[in-house]
């Protein structure tokens, strides 16, 4: 058995839902009213209980895929953007949101459209969103909005979603042929920010739709690079967010955040199926691992008591809330790495 199903507990997961959604901020284990919600962390979670009914048809992960994805459709607007951050009181704060919680958004439509297992009104649900969404995918100008449209768009089988994926994949491509001939500095920005390895991540599910070498090129490359700077002593250590990594600079090295432990997962994962090459899934197991202990702090993020996981990893120690983002990875990273080691999940 792995380490991901010795230590899953869905409880903190349905701790954290109510009947709008997935609350975005806990303080330590208790939701965090104050916070609300916000789309980016419903549709991640949308994506994380189709994984978790594929490996397990519970009427209970089948109830939150409704709820999550309910969430998601509410957001949409006229336009086919969505709505990011909204209030306890299910007000949304704000006429439209970042490009990045539009890719995600894309990502977890693209996902579940594609299940083979969810009901048909959930499939045609979907396919309506992402069909008004479609037209807004031409104006999207930031790298990781990009990124995340790209992946979902990998999910969906039209000719016109292959035009609109070759779009997006140039223009990440042409971003990393303006700054990434410098053997130094093989990546896409002047910066190493958050969510990093989604940028390879989208180049490698597009070459695998798209066939293209110029992708794949581009996908080991920044890869390689990212690895260089993330892997340390035997251990993932990701680039911490107070301060980041600025080229010329050095690399911030606390606060270390859940998110890139599993972008880096499902990056390693990508790049193992673009390629067979077994030392990717190494990577994606060592990845991973960051979550379980093998990390800066040489201690576990999760709690055996509550099925959360802490928020990350601060210079004075383990920050101890547990919210939304964080579970959601951890879950989306564990079961990803199952289903590509045939490993059955048993909560």
């Amino acid at each position: 058995m792995d380490q991901f199903t010795e230590t899953f507990d869905d409880a903190h997961i349905f701790r954290m839902t109510d009947d709008t959604g997935m609350f975005q901020h806990a303080r330590f284990s208790i939701p965090n009213l104050t916070e609300g919600y916000c789309t980016d962390d419903n549709a991640r979670a949308l994506i994380m209980a189709v994984m978790l009914y594929e490996k397990l048809p519970k009427p209970a992960y089948l109830a939150l895929v409704y709820r999550y994805l309910g969430f998601v459709l509410y957001a949409q607007d006229e336009s086919g953007g969505f709505r990011n951050f909204m209030t306890y009181n299910r007000q949304f704060t704000e006429r439209e949101g970042s490009e990045d919680c539009f890719g995600r958004c894309l990502w977890a439509l693209g996902y579940t459209l594609a299940s083979s297992v969810m009901p048909r009104g959930v499939r045609e649900s979907c396919a309506v969103a992402v069909s008004c969404a479609l037209p807004k995918i031409s104006t999207l100008e930031w790298s990781r909005g990009q990124a995340y449209a790209l992946i979902g768009l990998s999910f969906i089988e039209d000719p016109e979603v292959d035009y609109l994926m070759s779009g997006l994949a140039d223009s990440l491509v042409d971003r990393f042929a303006r700054l990434g001939g410098d053997q130094n500095w093989r990546w896409f920005e002047e910066s190493l920010t958050y969510a990093n390895a989604v940028l390879p991540w989208s180049l490698f599910a597009a070459y695998r739709r798209l066939e293209q070498d110029k992708l794949i090129l581009v996908a080991q490359e920044s890869l390689e690079f990212l690895d260089q700077v993330t892997f340390h002593d035997g251990f993932f250590r990701p680039v911490g967010c107070n301060g980041w990594f600025v080229r010329g600079g050095d690399k911030a090295k606390y606060d270390e955040q859940p998110i890139e432990a599993c972008t880096a997962t499902l990056a390693h994962l990508a790049a193992y199926q673009a390629t067979g090459d077994c030392e990717m899934l190494k990577l994606a197991r060592r990845s991973f691992a960051w979550y379980l202990g093998e990390n800066s702090r040489r201690e576990s993020l999760i709690d055996s008591e509550t099925g959360g996981c802490s928020d990350g990893i601060m210079s004075d120690g383990i920050n101890r809330n547990q919210g939304a983002e964080s579970i959601i990875g951890y879950s989306i990273a564990g079961l990803a790495l199952a289903q590509h080691e045939r490993i059955v999940i048993l909560p």
